[in-house]
């Protein structure tokens, strides 16, 4: 319970208290009365009345000094917050000595390939590069005997670049030149030189060269090096200080080279066109490789290669598999005898099979298949959208070769399947032609001409959406690139270099008039609208024939391509 001062004066009066026990310091006093209650009571500062009055009633009032308590504690406090102080810097500076340590080591970055890794590749393992191969085979030369150079006053050259689509085979060629030379090879991709902290990629390239003339004759693989090396000062940004110093540091090292040092940098790109003149002139990159697709004989080599570990049935002929892949790269061929096997190993036979290889040619080519249709009338309407494109390639005696058509459709194309070997001969040249162009537009219309035949002009569907895209794309191809049309021999597209390169910037406008780019689309809609008659002219004549496919196409789900040729009695095919 809680007394007032003068309460506790009336009850020293009335005899009712036994004790008081004074603190100064608290201004208050302790007071126990007979009953054995203790109760605090606070008094004035310097308080004489409670004294003359305790004296008076003669009450014991006992003085207590809490001082030194309040120095102990004091004192305790102190302690611990010193202990914390010096515990707090300690953490802080063991923290920070990690820190140094992780900077310290944060421009090495473990890049030698295991000797016993590169002993397994050779250049028994590389196909279908035979005229990349035969260039490469010397850099093994003057990797193992320098002295053939030096003695005829040649510099060994300081880099090779290997240009090439993804896929081609470009960091299988220099692990085999290692492998050949039985050298250290360092391998590092350029994403690993760029930071976010400016310095750190040019301390990496530092590092990596000066291990690398420790090991010396060897090798260093720079993979995807337009990662780095694009043109300095370019893009919307300005550029990127971390990317330039990284580039500048590299530029910097392969100057620095000793001539016949034994030490060659190779590096791998797919974007040639971005990187920075001064990374690419001779005395840097002294040598420039260029990696294509493979052709067919090239196919079959690879193919032969990746099926060395794979157990192939009897009835597989890997000439007949490459002739069938046009297109497809090193990378692309080893993921479809992967995926052939792992068909197999799904259905549990123990040989890969000619079929599980369509499957898996269809797999890669089309995606996955996703069940026909039940509903008959769009199934029926799909289906007319197949026979057309097929009696339109067939009639117009297309150089590319009809493998099978079906129903069956991935999720995004409801179009069914058309399979088409392109013409060999125009993707190894590169050439194309204005009737071969045309052609493949006429042929992209053939679904649309069907269902305008049979189901008339206002019930087309948009399931050719996909095919009415690359007639843009050809027809665009002939009237602004390639002078097809009647605007006659101009290109109204140049190769300008890229927005993010910076160039020209703010001169990206059209480089011809608004009267041009009129005509422009006018020749296209032209085009298009005289492919889309010519199929209609090419398939009028065929409507029972048309008819009678379709109703075998819905029944079998699926039909070869010489029943159709044979259908509509065309004995020649280019194949």
């Amino acid at each position: 319970m809680n007394i007032s001062y003068s309460q506790l004066l009336k009850d020293i009066e009335n005899g009712d208290i036994s004790s008081i026990i004074l603190i100064p310091n608290r201004r208050e006093v302790i007071v126990e009365y007979k009953t054995g209650n203790k109760i605090y009571v606070p008094i004035f500062y310097n308080d004489q009345k409670i004294l003359r009055i305790s004296e008076e009633y003669k009450v014991p009032l006992t003085v207590r000094d809490l001082r030194s308590e309040q120095r102990l504690a004091n004192a305790i406090t102190g302690i611990g917050l010193a202990f914390i102080f010096v515990l707090s810097i300690s953490l802080l500076i063991k923290r920070s000595s990690k820190l140094l340590n992780n900077m310290q080591g944060f421009t090495r970055r473990p890049s030698q390939i295991n000797a016993d890794e590169m002993d397994k590749v050779t250049f028994d393992d590389v196909a279908g590069l035979n005229e990349a191969s035969d260039e490469l085979r010397e850099i093994i030369t003057f990797l193992k005997s320098p002295q053939i150079l030096t003695n005829l006053g040649a510099k060994t050259p300081k880099g090779i670049l290997l240009v090439g689509p993804p896929g081609t085979g470009k960091t299988l060629l220099a692990k085999a030149i290692a492998g050949e030379a039985n050298v250290p090879f360092y391998s590092i991709s350029s994403s690993e030189f760029v930071e976010m902290f400016v310095g750190v990629g040019a301390g990496r390239v530092r590092d990596l060269f000066n291990t690398a003339k420790k090991k010396s004759p060897c090798i260093i693989f720079i993979d995807e090096i337009d990662s780095i090396g694009r043109q300095r000062g370019a893009g919307i940004g300005g550029g990127n200080d971390e990317r330039e110093q990284t580039l500048n540091q590299l530029l910097t090292e392969m100057d620095g080279f000793v001539p016949n040092s034994g030490v060659i940098v190779m590096a791998a790109t797919n974007r040639p066109d971005i990187l920075d003149s001064a990374l690419t002139r001779p005395g840097r990159f002294d040598r420039r490789i260029d990696l294509y697709l493979p052709d067919r004989k090239a196919r079959f080599q690879i193919l032969s290669v990746h099926a060395r570990t794979k157990p192939l049935s009897d009835s597989v002929n890997l000439e007949t598999l490459a002739a069938k892949t046009p297109g497809f790269s090193g990378a692309d061929l080893q993921n479809l005898l992967n995926e052939a096997a792992i068909l197999t190993a799904r259905e549990c036979k123990s040989l890969i099979t000619p079929y599980a290889l369509d499957l898996a040619l269809e797999k890669l080519s089309f995606g996955l298949r996703s069940k026909t249709l039940s509903d008959i009338t769009k199934k029926r309407q799909i289906a007319y959208q197949i026979i057309g494109r097929t009696l339109v390639a067939l009639l117009i005696s297309t150089p590319d070769k009809l493998q099978r058509i079906s129903l069956f459709n991935n999720m995004e194309n409801l179009q069914g399947m058309t399979n088409f070997i392109p013409d060999e001969e125009s993707i190894d040249s590169g050439l194309l032609s204005r009737s071969y162009i045309y052609q493949k537009i006429v042929i992209s219309l053939g679904g649309r001409a069907a269902e305008t035949i049979v189901f008339g002009k206002n019930e087309v569907t948009q399931g050719s959406q996909s095919e009415l895209e690359n007639v843009y794309f050809w027809a665009n191809k002939m009237v602004k690139n390639y002078g097809f049309s009647e605007l006659g021999l101009i290109s109204f597209e140049s190769k300008n270099d890229m927005v993010f390169l910076g160039r020209d910037l703010g001169n990206k406008g059209k480089e011809y008039s608004q009267q041009t780019s009129k005509e422009i689309d006018r020749q296209i809609l032209s085009i298009s609208n005289k492919a889309l008659a010519y199929a209609i002219e090419l398939l009028t004549p065929k409507v029972s024939l048309m008819h009678s496919l379709v109703d075998e196409l819905i029944d079998k789900e699926s039909i070869e391509a010489e029943y159709i040729i044979n259908s509509i009695k065309i004995p020649n095919q280019k194949g």
